[in-house]
């Protein structure tokens, strides 16, 4: 499929998939088109077999995602902004629920709707410029695509309600101490290590990892007691693949498992 806003590069082997936002003149910020591309791009994802983790990164250096564009909201009435904003959603949803792993990959700014893009992907590398924020209460608006949900789960509601109520920016070594930050790495290097990270999550087997970032999804939002019901669901589900006995054979056979996805 062609984009207007996105790069979509498979490795050689289509297990890893690297998604580009590609605004850099502009911060990589939002606009529509971006956001029907985001839309496309990874609903596809919730169909694609083949694809086993996905890294998720901005053009150039100075940004990941500076937000909304809001030159081009500048002009909209309430029903373009809100009719936009439905796009935003239902890409947020589709990246929030890709059922494989999502690594964001960040350099430079991940502000407002970057930085919730940013926390919908299932984990962040970042390099020593990354700045995190959602400042879009100093502008009058809300941020709109679940960083209200998402902060306070990775941050803790306290840190999180500063952050939003006050808009001030977090600098890379604040954000890892705090937890939004998996990895933390030298400059122009977060996408590498994104895609070291995706290559060996996609050497495991597939249907487990899938089953398993289902479980953790599933299980936070719910008592212990049926999340452990989950988790025994999600492992009968796998035990009865053809990769788990791959798995089993490559153990006893001293070799690398070569798991099929079945």
């Amino acid at each position: 499929m062609t984009y207007r806003h996105l790069r979509v590069e498979p490795s050689d082997d289509g297990f890893v998939v690297t998604v580009t936002l590609d605004r850099p003149d502009q911060m990589n910020a939002m606009n529509t088109a971006m956001g029907e591309d985001l839309l496309a791009c990874f609903d596809g994802f919730h169909r694609d077999s083949l694809v086993r983790a996905v890294v998720l990164t901005g053009a150039g250096d100075r940004a990941f995602c500076a937000g909304g564009d809001l030159k081009e909201r500048n002009e909209m009435t309430d029903e373009a902004w809100r009719a936009q904003h439905a796009i935003f959603e239902q890409a947020a949803f589709r990246v929030l629920k890709t059922p494989v792993p999502v690594i964001a990959a960040v350099e430079g700014f991940a502000l407002a709707g970057g930085c919730e893009l940013a926390v919908l992907s299932d984990f962040v590398v970042a390099s020593e410029t990354a700045v995190f924020g959602v400042p879009e209460t100093t502008l009058g608006i809300f941020p709109g695509i679940g960083g209200t949900q998402l902060l306070p789960r990775i941050l803790g509601a306290p840190l999180a309600k500063e952050l939003i109520f006050t808009g001030r920016r977090m600098k890379a070594d604040e954000a890892k101490a705090a937890g939004l930050v998996n990895h933390l790495v030298p400059r122009g290097q977060a996408r590498a290590k994104a895609f070291e990270i995706a290559e060996t999550i996609a050497r495991n087997g597939p249907f487990a990892v899938r089953q398993a970032k289902k479980a953790i999804a599933y299980g936070l939002e719910t008592d212990l007691d049926t999340a452990m019901v989950l988790a025994i669901e999600a492992y009968n589900a796998t035990v009865v693949t053809e990769d788990r006995l791959e798995g089993v054979r490559a153990f006893n056979e001293k070799r690398r498992a070569q798991f099929k996805g079945r």
